[in-house]
């Protein structure tokens, strides 16, 4: 028999909730991935590396949050924790993978389609993991065509917030970035519990059954994450580059007219043997002139 799926259990709070924490851990990763790509290589790691745990962090947090609210009537839900944990891992695994290739690719085109896809498959593979760490007398089918969808949308969405989050400069950009990550997170939830329907066992019409496994409470799952979120947080807001951004005299991207960094002043500048000397450099003040017998 199939059973009745209630995916808002209570109402609007556990979607809101959900979608806010995907977008605080989408904005804190993409901004700490975009720090990377201003920073000399010692730190690049360390950046990325937070930038992939906060994002995962945030799309783990949010998926269950969101299953607070989920329930099939007159069965009881549990949960695997080692499958439970392994769904974090692997989101922050996957996410990894995408953010340090394009931190260590650069803001390229096939850098970013190449890691928003892996970001967006990521989040796909994490929520089916998750989903499949749910224990209860029954069993679950997934329509095809709209399991493809929610892949899709995390891809697409992934990839998009990607782009805008290392290739456009500004706070507002950044924050903007993260919550078209977290549209991609939660819609790629939604439209995958859109797909599932649950068979139920016989025991479990009759009542005598319970979960198939420990009963595991979400909440106190989700104090290790939202805590680290807020360590984050805390990490971004004292830095003054992730909040004001680079200024254009230390943006090591930045190429002024005579074809240099502009953070580099013209008379500091000193030429490589066998290289031009830029004339500028040669008028940034005057010479003295050469003492008697010297020529």
């Amino acid at each position: 028999m199939q059973g009745t799926i209630d995916g808002f259990g209570y109402g609007a709070v556990t979607p809101v909730a959900a979608f806010l924490m995907a977008c605080l851990g989408a904005a804190l990763g993409l901004r700490c991935t975009t720090r990377s790509l201003r920073t000399e290589r010692s730190f690049k790691a360390g950046w990325l590396a937070l930038g992939a745990t906060s994002i995962g962090s945030g799309i783990w947090t949010m998926h269950f949050i969101a299953m607070i609210g989920f329930s099939v009537e007159g069965v009881p839900i549990g949960y695997d924790k080692p499958i439970t944990f392994a769904s974090l891992a692997v989101a922050i695994g996957m996410v990894a993978i995408g953010i340090f290739i394009v931190g260590y690719r650069g803001a390229t085109r096939m850098a970013m389609i190449t890691g928003g896809t892996i970001i967006g498959l990521g989040v796909a593979t994490m929520h089916y993991l998750g989903m499949a760490g749910m224990r209860l007398d029954g069993r679950f089918e997934y329509d095809t065509v709209t399991v493809i969808l929610s892949v899709v949308i995390a891809v697409v969405a992934a990839t998009t917030a990607l782009w805008a989050a290392v290739s456009l400069r500004g706070l507002l950009t950044g924050l903007g970035a993260g919550v078209v990550m977290g549209v991609a997170v939660s819609g790629m939830h939604y439209t995958g519990m859109a797909a599932l329907s649950v068979h139920l066992h016989p025991a479990a019409l009759a009542g005598a059954a319970a979960a198939d496994g420990p009963a595991v409470p979400l909440l106190p799952l989700l104090i290790g994450p939202g805590c680290f979120l807020l360590l984050a947080a805390v990490v971004v807001m004292f830095d003054p580059l992730m909040v004001m951004g680079t200024p254009q005299w230390n943006d090591p991207t930045a190429v002024n007219g005579a074809g240099r960094p502009p953070g580099i002043p013209a008379q500091r500048q000193v030429p490589r043997f066998g290289t031009h000397a830029d004339p500028a450099s040669f008028h940034a003040r005057p010479r003295d002139p050469a003492p008697p017998g010297e020529w």
